[in-house]
């Protein structure tokens, strides 16, 4: 039996995550990353085999973790305060986690899979499953079924709310959340779309 490694993956991660919100996504280097953690750096390129590989792992990473409170929301029986809170939870955890979401605005899943059909591949096809169900039990719940809608509404227009207070460095203001609710309950809800 071998022994367990020095520096795991989360940790590998959580060094790059911090040097990325220190220096951007730029400064993200298997020597930055190596030397904020005190490791060699063949034990993130054992792990990783490069830095885009890194950096793609961190945004799976990420993406996991802003999907825990999206699922969490999107449970809501109520398939009108679902759509209301699962919104919401783009904009609140926007504004709680910037750098992560600043990360996960620079890269797309498509693009990732082109990029690494090997390496990342299955783990890329099965990463937004769970929220596609979440939302199709929501357009089940409002009555129409209408998947493209709901995905617009929880998807898409939080992003475009929070996308430009992220790129100024600002939080995203309070009323921009009502806003975003408002907005996506009557993109879920209109009946003439």
């Amino acid at each position: 039996m071998g022994r367990p490694a020095k520096f795991d993956a989360d940790r590998i991660l959580d060094a790059a995550a911090a040097v990325a919100a220190e220096g951007g996504q730029g400064a993200v280097t298997v020597t930055a990353v190596a030397a904020r953690l005190g490791a060699p750096s063949g034990s993130i390129y054992h792990r990783y085999g490069s830095r885009d590989l890194l950096l793609a792992h961190l945004w799976i990473r990420t993406v996991r973790r802003f999907q825990e409170g999206f699922l969490e929301a999107a449970r809501t029986p109520d398939p009108v305060e679902a759509v209301r809170r699962t919104a919401a939870h783009t904009v609140r955890w926007s504004a709680e986690h910037p750098d992560e979401a600043r990360l996960l605005l620079r890269h797309h899943v498509d693009e990732l899979r082109l990029a690494w059909p090997t390496e990342l591949g299955e783990e890329l096809s099965r990463l937004n499953a769970a929220s596609m169900a979440a939302m199709g039990r929501i357009a089940a719940g409002c009555g129409h079924g209408d998947l493209r809608r709901v995905v617009f509404a929880l998807v898409d227009v939080p992003l475009a709310a929070v996308r430009r207070h992220l790129r100024a460095g600002e939080g995203s203001p309070g009323e921009v959340t009502r806003m975003v609710e408002t907005a996506a309950l009557a993109v879920v809800l209109e009946s003439d779309l």
